[in-house]
Protein backbone atom coordinates (compact mmCIF):
# COMPACT_ATOMS: atom_id res chain seq x y z
CA UNK A 1 0.00 0.00 0.00
CA UNK A 2 1.01 3.34 -0.95
CA UNK A 3 1.82 5.56 2.24
CA UNK A 4 2.40 9.52 2.86
CA UNK A 5 5.80 7.86 3.72
CA UNK A 6 6.29 6.94 0.31
CA UNK A 7 5.47 9.89 -0.96
CA UNK A 8 7.79 11.81 1.02
CA UNK A 9 10.72 9.89 0.28
CA UNK A 10 9.99 10.09 -3.57
CA UNK A 11 9.74 14.21 -3.50
CA UNK A 12 13.19 14.22 -1.78
CA UNK A 13 14.17 12.35 -4.36
CA UNK A 14 13.15 14.57 -6.92
CA UNK A 15 14.36 17.15 -5.08
CA UNK A 16 17.88 16.34 -6.00
CA UNK A 17 16.83 15.83 -9.51
CA UNK A 18 17.26 19.24 -10.32
CA UNK A 19 14.12 21.82 -12.10
CA UNK A 20 14.16 21.11 -16.22
CA UNK A 21 13.45 16.97 -15.33
CA UNK A 22 11.09 17.32 -12.34
CA UNK A 23 8.15 19.49 -11.26
CA UNK A 24 8.64 19.02 -7.40
CA UNK A 25 12.35 20.25 -7.86
CA UNK A 26 10.82 23.06 -9.44
CA UNK A 27 8.55 23.82 -6.89
CA UNK A 28 11.17 23.66 -4.72
CA UNK A 29 13.77 26.34 -6.21
CA UNK A 30 11.24 28.88 -6.05
CA UNK A 31 11.23 28.82 -2.25
CA UNK A 32 9.56 28.26 0.45
CA UNK A 33 6.39 31.09 -0.30
CA UNK A 34 6.09 29.40 -3.79
CA UNK A 35 5.24 26.42 -2.52
CA UNK A 36 3.22 27.67 0.71
CA UNK A 37 0.74 29.50 -2.40
CA UNK A 38 0.56 26.56 -4.22
CA UNK A 39 -0.45 24.68 -1.23
CA UNK A 40 -3.11 27.23 -0.71
CA UNK A 41 -4.34 27.48 -4.43
CA UNK A 42 -4.64 23.21 -4.03
CA UNK A 43 -6.46 23.51 -0.78
CA UNK A 44 -8.61 26.21 -2.24
CA UNK A 45 -9.66 24.36 -5.35
CA UNK A 46 -10.46 20.82 -2.41
CA UNK A 47 -12.65 22.84 -0.88
CA UNK A 48 -14.58 23.90 -3.61
CA UNK A 49 -14.84 20.46 -5.29
CA UNK A 50 -15.94 19.66 -1.57
CA UNK A 51 -18.54 22.19 -1.55
CA UNK A 52 -20.00 20.79 -5.11
CA UNK A 53 -19.87 17.53 -3.61
CA UNK A 54 -17.84 16.27 -6.45
CA UNK A 55 -16.42 12.80 -4.98
CA UNK A 56 -13.96 12.13 -8.02
CA UNK A 57 -13.00 15.98 -8.10
CA UNK A 58 -12.50 15.70 -3.94
CA UNK A 59 -10.19 12.84 -4.40
CA UNK A 60 -8.04 14.13 -7.18
CA UNK A 61 -7.82 17.51 -5.29
CA UNK A 62 -7.53 15.68 -1.82
CA UNK A 63 -4.30 14.17 -3.67
CA UNK A 64 -2.55 17.31 -5.12
CA UNK A 65 -3.39 18.76 -0.99
CA UNK A 66 -1.39 16.04 -0.02
CA UNK A 67 1.68 16.31 -2.40
CA UNK A 68 1.69 20.02 -2.17
CA UNK A 69 1.56 19.54 1.98
CA UNK A 70 4.76 17.47 1.96
CA UNK A 71 6.26 20.11 -0.70
CA UNK A 72 6.24 22.69 1.69
CA UNK A 73 6.81 20.58 4.69
CA UNK A 74 10.33 19.62 2.68
CA UNK A 75 10.96 23.27 1.33
CA UNK A 76 10.93 24.51 5.18
CA UNK A 77 12.96 21.31 6.74
CA UNK A 78 10.48 19.50 8.41
CA UNK A 79 10.19 16.20 8.60
CA UNK A 80 6.68 14.25 7.96
CA UNK A 81 7.55 12.13 11.11
CA UNK A 82 7.80 15.40 13.00
CA UNK A 83 4.12 16.49 11.89
CA UNK A 84 2.63 12.77 12.88
CA UNK A 85 4.42 13.19 16.56
CA UNK A 86 2.64 16.04 16.55
CA UNK A 87 -0.50 15.08 15.76
CA UNK A 88 0.02 11.89 18.08
CA UNK A 89 1.18 14.14 21.31
CA UNK A 90 -2.45 16.10 20.14
CA UNK A 91 -4.18 12.95 20.17
CA UNK A 92 -3.53 12.69 23.95
CA UNK A 93 -6.05 14.98 24.99
CA UNK A 94 -9.04 16.14 23.82
CA UNK A 95 -9.48 18.32 20.42
CA UNK A 96 -11.36 20.64 22.67
CA UNK A 97 -8.25 21.31 25.50
CA UNK A 98 -5.53 20.89 22.62
CA UNK A 99 -7.35 24.30 20.87
CA UNK A 100 -7.73 26.17 24.49
CA UNK A 101 -3.90 24.95 25.34
CA UNK A 102 -2.97 27.43 21.98
CA UNK A 103 -4.67 30.13 23.21
CA UNK A 104 -2.78 30.45 26.58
Amino acid sequence: MFTLDDLARTIAERAQAGAPTSYTSGLLAKGPTHCAKKFGEEAVELVIAAAAQDEAAVRAEAADVLYHLLVVLKSRDVQLSEVIAELERRTRQSGLEEKASRRA
